[in-house]
């Protein structure tokens, strides 16, 4: 499944650069019987239905090119906006989203939670620290990255 990531990721780059947005996140996913190709893409001002239609097409193009074909299963191609809780994968995203109130989940329970919800106060290579609620009251917690599964943006509620 890395190898479809990658092939797809060498494949979109190009065509995300001379539109001028940004290449979010790939995945490659079983859901169900129906595998699932997913491209995330972004711009200043938010993607609309026709710039994804774009992408998809030219994507769609390559991939139909490439003998032989590097997806030997039947799948669906979406492409599409990171929505309001878009992952946050490269430091850039990170950096953008200090301030930010951001959910970050865990391969192994830390303090008995799978999961915190919080501002992302300061991170850097080896760590992230975020201002949490619990209950009434604000605590800053500070979290290993190497122990993060994910981090996305979230809404507040």
């Amino acid at each position: 499944m890395a190898n479809v990531v990658d092939i797809v990721t060498d494949l979109v780059s190009p065509i995300v650069d001379e539109l001028s947005f940004e290449l979010v996140d790939i995945e490659y996913v079983k859901e169900g019987r129906n595998w699932f190709l997913r491209v995330f893409i972004d711009k200043e001002g938010g993607i609309d239905l026709n710039e994804c239609a774009i992408i998809s097409e030219k994507l769609g193009e390559k991939l139909d090119m490439i003998n032989p074909d590097p997806i030997p299963q039947a799948y669906f191609l979406e492409v599409s906006s990171p929505g309001a809780e878009r992952p946050l994968k490269k430091e850039e995203d990170y950096t953008n989203a200090i301030g930010e109130y951001i959910n970050i989940s865990f391969y192994q329970a830390v303090d008995g939670e799978k999961q915190y919800q919080g501002f992302l106060d300061s991170f850097d290579q080896d760590e992230l620290t975020l201002t949490i609620k619990v209950k009434t009251q604000r605590k800053t917690m500070t979290f290993e990255r190497k122990n993060i599964a994910k981090a996305r943006l979230a809404i507040e509620f």
